[in-house]
Protein backbone atom coordinates (compact mmCIF):
# COMPACT_ATOMS: atom_id res chain seq x y z
CA UNK A 1 0.00 0.00 0.00
CA UNK A 2 2.83 2.38 0.91
CA UNK A 3 4.58 1.56 -2.36
CA UNK A 4 1.40 2.36 -4.31
CA UNK A 5 1.03 5.74 -2.56
CA UNK A 6 4.66 6.59 -3.27
CA UNK A 7 4.25 5.67 -6.93
CA UNK A 8 1.06 7.74 -7.22
CA UNK A 9 2.90 10.69 -5.64
CA UNK A 10 5.68 10.26 -8.21
CA UNK A 11 3.14 10.12 -11.03
CA UNK A 12 1.43 13.30 -9.84
CA UNK A 13 4.67 15.17 -9.20
CA UNK A 14 5.84 14.38 -12.73
CA UNK A 15 2.61 15.26 -14.54
CA UNK A 16 0.82 17.93 -12.48
CA UNK A 17 3.29 20.74 -13.31
CA UNK A 18 3.03 19.91 -17.02
CA UNK A 19 -0.76 19.59 -17.14
CA UNK A 20 -0.91 22.69 -14.90
CA UNK A 21 -4.70 23.08 -14.55
CA UNK A 22 -4.24 26.21 -12.42
CA UNK A 23 -2.23 27.95 -15.11
CA UNK A 24 -4.60 26.75 -17.82
CA UNK A 25 -7.77 28.02 -16.13
CA UNK A 26 -7.37 31.66 -17.29
CA UNK A 27 -6.82 30.45 -20.85
CA UNK A 28 -9.88 28.21 -20.60
CA UNK A 29 -11.97 31.07 -19.23
CA UNK A 30 -10.85 33.41 -22.03
CA UNK A 31 -11.74 30.89 -24.72
CA UNK A 32 -15.16 30.29 -23.13
CA UNK A 33 -16.00 33.87 -22.19
CA UNK A 34 -19.37 33.68 -23.96
CA UNK A 35 -20.41 30.47 -22.20
CA UNK A 36 -22.74 30.41 -19.25
CA UNK A 37 -21.36 28.87 -16.01
CA UNK A 38 -23.43 25.72 -16.61
CA UNK A 39 -22.10 25.30 -20.16
CA UNK A 40 -18.57 25.98 -18.97
CA UNK A 41 -18.81 23.27 -16.32
CA UNK A 42 -20.24 20.83 -18.85
CA UNK A 43 -17.25 21.49 -21.06
CA UNK A 44 -14.85 21.22 -18.10
CA UNK A 45 -16.35 17.85 -17.19
CA UNK A 46 -15.85 16.49 -20.71
CA UNK A 47 -12.28 17.85 -20.83
CA UNK A 48 -11.55 16.11 -17.52
CA UNK A 49 -12.92 12.82 -18.87
CA UNK A 50 -10.93 13.19 -22.09
CA UNK A 51 -7.78 14.01 -20.11
CA UNK A 52 -8.24 10.92 -17.95
CA UNK A 53 -8.67 8.66 -20.98
CA UNK A 54 -5.75 10.22 -22.84
CA UNK A 55 -3.37 9.89 -19.89
CA UNK A 56 -4.36 6.29 -19.15
CA UNK A 57 -4.10 5.23 -22.79
CA UNK A 58 -0.76 7.01 -23.18
CA UNK A 59 0.64 5.36 -20.08
CA UNK A 60 -0.63 1.85 -20.74
CA UNK A 61 -0.37 1.41 -24.50
CA UNK A 62 1.23 4.62 -25.78
CA UNK A 63 4.47 2.95 -26.78
CA UNK A 64 2.59 0.24 -28.71
CA UNK A 65 0.47 2.81 -30.57
CA UNK A 66 3.55 4.76 -31.64
CA UNK A 67 5.28 1.55 -32.71
CA UNK A 68 2.23 0.47 -34.73
CA UNK A 69 2.26 3.71 -36.73
CA UNK A 70 6.02 3.82 -36.91
CA UNK A 71 6.19 7.15 -35.07
CA UNK A 72 8.99 7.95 -32.65
CA UNK A 73 8.50 9.95 -29.46
CA UNK A 74 10.72 12.82 -30.69
CA UNK A 75 8.47 13.22 -33.73
CA UNK A 76 5.46 13.52 -31.42
CA UNK A 77 7.31 16.17 -29.43
CA UNK A 78 8.26 18.16 -32.54
CA UNK A 79 4.75 18.11 -34.01
CA UNK A 80 3.02 18.72 -30.70
CA UNK A 81 5.43 21.49 -29.76
CA UNK A 82 4.64 23.33 -32.99
CA UNK A 83 0.90 23.11 -32.26
CA UNK A 84 1.39 24.45 -28.73
CA UNK A 85 3.55 27.35 -29.99
CA UNK A 86 0.95 28.35 -32.58
CA UNK A 87 -1.87 28.13 -30.02
CA UNK A 88 -0.01 30.25 -27.48
CA UNK A 89 1.03 32.80 -30.10
CA UNK A 90 -2.54 33.21 -31.35
CA UNK A 91 -3.72 33.79 -27.80
CA UNK A 92 -1.00 36.41 -27.26
CA UNK A 93 -2.34 38.30 -30.26
CA UNK A 94 -5.89 38.41 -28.92
CA UNK A 95 -7.05 41.85 -27.87
CA UNK A 96 -8.56 42.44 -24.46
CA UNK A 97 -12.29 43.02 -24.39
CA UNK A 98 -12.78 46.78 -24.14
CA UNK A 99 -16.07 46.39 -22.30
CA UNK A 100 -16.12 43.07 -20.46
CA UNK A 101 -19.33 43.95 -18.62
CA UNK A 102 -21.27 43.61 -21.86
CA UNK A 103 -20.29 39.99 -22.46
CA UNK A 104 -23.38 37.95 -23.16
CA UNK A 105 -23.41 34.50 -21.60
CA UNK A 106 -25.47 31.89 -23.36
CA UNK A 107 -26.15 28.22 -23.04
CA UNK A 108 -24.61 26.08 -25.73
CA UNK A 109 -25.88 22.86 -27.23
CA UNK A 110 -23.93 20.06 -25.46
CA UNK A 111 -23.19 18.50 -28.84
CA UNK A 112 -21.44 21.70 -29.92
CA UNK A 113 -19.54 21.79 -26.63
CA UNK A 114 -18.29 18.26 -27.07
CA UNK A 115 -17.06 18.98 -30.61
CA UNK A 116 -14.41 21.34 -29.25
CA UNK A 117 -13.82 19.48 -25.99
CA UNK A 118 -11.07 17.27 -27.37
CA UNK A 119 -9.38 19.76 -29.71
CA UNK A 120 -8.13 22.23 -28.71
CA UNK A 121 -9.22 22.12 -25.07
CA UNK A 122 -8.00 18.65 -24.13
CA UNK A 123 -5.25 18.34 -26.72
CA UNK A 124 -2.98 20.31 -26.72
CA UNK A 125 -4.07 22.89 -24.10
CA UNK A 126 -4.57 20.49 -21.17
CA UNK A 127 -2.90 17.19 -21.97
CA UNK A 128 -0.34 18.24 -24.54
CA UNK A 129 2.63 16.46 -26.10
CA UNK A 130 4.70 17.06 -22.96
CA UNK A 131 2.18 15.30 -20.73
CA UNK A 132 1.76 12.48 -23.24
CA UNK A 133 5.53 12.03 -23.48
CA UNK A 134 5.89 11.81 -19.70
CA UNK A 135 2.94 9.40 -19.41
CA UNK A 136 4.41 7.18 -22.14
CA UNK A 137 7.81 7.23 -20.41
CA UNK A 138 6.28 6.35 -17.04
CA UNK A 139 4.31 3.54 -18.65
CA UNK A 140 7.39 2.21 -20.44
CA UNK A 141 9.38 2.15 -17.20
CA UNK A 142 6.54 0.39 -15.40
CA UNK A 143 6.35 -2.25 -18.12
CA UNK A 144 9.86 -3.38 -17.21
CA UNK A 145 8.53 -4.95 -13.99
CA UNK A 146 6.02 -7.67 -15.00
CA UNK A 147 5.57 -8.76 -11.38
CA UNK A 148 3.96 -5.44 -10.46
CA UNK A 149 1.91 -4.90 -13.61
CA UNK A 150 -1.41 -4.76 -11.73
CA UNK A 151 -0.07 -2.23 -9.26
CA UNK A 152 1.21 -0.09 -12.13
CA UNK A 153 -2.20 -0.16 -13.82
CA UNK A 154 -3.92 0.89 -10.59
CA UNK A 155 -1.40 3.69 -10.07
CA UNK A 156 -1.91 4.93 -13.63
CA UNK A 157 -5.69 4.96 -13.25
CA UNK A 158 -5.74 6.58 -9.79
CA UNK A 159 -3.12 9.17 -10.70
CA UNK A 160 -4.90 10.09 -13.93
CA UNK A 161 -8.24 10.32 -12.09
CA UNK A 162 -6.76 12.75 -9.54
CA UNK A 163 -5.32 14.89 -12.32
CA UNK A 164 -8.64 14.85 -14.18
CA UNK A 165 -10.46 15.92 -11.00
CA UNK A 166 -8.08 18.86 -10.59
CA UNK A 167 -8.72 19.86 -14.22
CA UNK A 168 -12.48 19.87 -13.63
CA UNK A 169 -12.22 21.96 -10.46
CA UNK A 170 -9.82 24.54 -11.94
CA UNK A 171 -11.63 24.83 -15.28
CA UNK A 172 -15.19 24.47 -14.07
CA UNK A 173 -14.79 27.20 -11.45
CA UNK A 174 -12.41 29.47 -13.37
CA UNK A 175 -15.05 32.20 -13.24
CA UNK A 176 -14.68 32.34 -9.43
CA UNK A 177 -10.97 32.99 -9.93
CA UNK A 178 -11.80 35.77 -12.38
CA UNK A 179 -14.09 37.42 -9.83
CA UNK A 180 -11.30 37.41 -7.26
CA UNK A 181 -8.65 38.80 -9.60
CA UNK A 182 -10.75 41.26 -11.58
CA UNK A 183 -10.41 42.12 -15.31
CA UNK A 184 -6.89 43.57 -14.99
CA UNK A 185 -5.56 40.64 -12.99
CA UNK A 186 -7.09 38.13 -15.39
CA UNK A 187 -5.60 40.00 -18.36
CA UNK A 188 -2.14 39.87 -16.80
CA UNK A 189 -2.44 36.17 -15.98
CA UNK A 190 -3.80 35.48 -19.46
CA UNK A 191 -0.81 37.17 -21.12
CA UNK A 192 1.66 35.41 -18.85
CA UNK A 193 -0.03 32.04 -19.38
CA UNK A 194 -0.02 32.54 -23.15
CA UNK A 195 3.66 33.45 -23.13
CA UNK A 196 4.47 30.45 -20.95
CA UNK A 197 2.48 28.29 -23.36
CA UNK A 198 4.70 29.50 -26.22
CA UNK A 199 7.81 28.78 -24.14
CA UNK A 200 6.55 25.31 -23.22
CA UNK A 201 5.86 24.62 -26.89
CA UNK A 202 9.37 25.71 -27.86
CA UNK A 203 10.86 23.52 -25.12
CA UNK A 204 8.83 20.50 -26.23
CA UNK A 205 9.83 21.14 -29.85
CA UNK A 206 13.49 21.46 -28.89
CA UNK A 207 13.42 18.26 -26.82
CA UNK A 208 12.20 16.34 -29.86
CA UNK A 209 14.42 18.15 -32.35
CA UNK A 210 17.57 17.66 -30.26
CA UNK A 211 16.80 13.95 -29.93
CA UNK A 212 16.43 13.71 -33.72
CA UNK A 213 19.66 15.65 -34.26
CA UNK A 214 21.51 13.24 -31.96
CA UNK A 215 20.41 10.31 -34.10
CA UNK A 216 21.85 12.07 -37.17
CA UNK A 217 25.20 12.72 -35.51
CA UNK A 218 25.38 9.13 -34.24
CA UNK A 219 24.62 7.81 -37.73
CA UNK A 220 27.55 9.78 -39.12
Amino acid sequence: MLEALETIALFLSALFPIVNPLGGSPIFLTLTRDYSPISRRLLAKRIAINSFILLVVSGLIGTHILAFFGISLPIVQVGGGMVVVVTGWNMLQQKDDDNPDKNVHHDVDPRNIFRSAFYPFTLPLTVGPGSISVAIALGANAARSPSSIYLDVIVMIVGSALLAASVYVCYGFADRLAELLGPTGMSVIMRLSSFLLVCIGVQIFWNGASALLRTITVAH
